[in-house]
């Protein structure tokens, strides 16, 4: 059995995670369909961007998002001055720092279905007088539908362990900004506590391996219901 506070940990690290996903997706979206479709220069710069993520280390993320959105921050300080709006010690800076640690994982997986896509379909489309837009909306978005899906899901899943850009970025305050990696990591910390680290461990893993598999297949489920064969 877990305790409240343990609870709590569980809790917000489904929260963090949720929002990071809703407010990353639209932009992983755009970013997946310019890098698939755009022709501009410097389109590789945007593609290194995009992926950088992956390669920093997660204190490294953390630590610019700290430059760029504190309160002293170029971009912290205006939020905190016209909106009243500070990110750094929050929940939210919490779901920021998790939404661009997990951003290169949903724009791989809309790539990957966009590079899929018959671009025959779309030209038949722009031949019926389909603008660019009702060619996104009506041929191009319910085909890559399974992929943003399954990025979707597979990044909620990264979202729960992410740990380094979240405790540099808005450090460990219990119930507000303590994750369940945090809350392991305190336990790890404190004497006796190696009981609650298992328990929030087993708990993790649940939780990583239950995300990986419905990822998998609602991806498959959802290609079927559109017509497409799953891989």
């Amino acid at each position: 059995m877990l305790t409240p506070e343990e609870w709590g940990a569980v809790r917000l690290s489904l929260s963090v995670a949720l929002r990071s996903v809703v407010f990353g997706l639209p932009p992983a979206v755009l970013a997946a369909w310019l890098l698939a479709r755009g022709r501009f220069p410097g389109r590789a710069l945007l593609d290194a961007l995009v992926h950088l993520p992956l390669v920093m280390p997660p204190v490294v993320v953390g630590w610019l998002l700290l430059v760029t959105f504190g309160v002293r921050g170029p971009v912290g300080a205006l939020l905190n001055d016209l909106f009243g709006i500070r990110l750094v010690f929050t929940t939210a800076g919490a779901a920021l720092a998790t939404a661009v640690m997990s951003f290169p994982l949903i724009v791989r997986a809309v790539r990957l279905s966009l590079d899929a896509v018959d671009p025959g379909l779309e030209a038949a489309a722009r031949s019926l007088g389909a603008g660019p837009i009702d060619r996104f909306v009506t041929v191009t978005l319910p085909l890559i539908a399974p992929g943003i899906l399954s990025g979707a899901i597979t990044a909620f899943a990264a979202g729960l362990g992410e740990f380094g850009a979240v405790i540099t970025f808005v450090s460990n305050i219990p119930g507000e900004t303590q994750t369940l990696p945090l809350a392991i990591y305190s336990a790890t910390q404190t004497a006796g506590g190696e009981a609650t680290a298992a328990r929030l461990a087993a708990i993790s893993f649940a939780l990583a391996i239950a995300g990986l598999l419905l990822a998998d297949l609602a991806g498959r489920r959802l290609a079927i219901l559109i017509g497409r064969a799953p891989r």
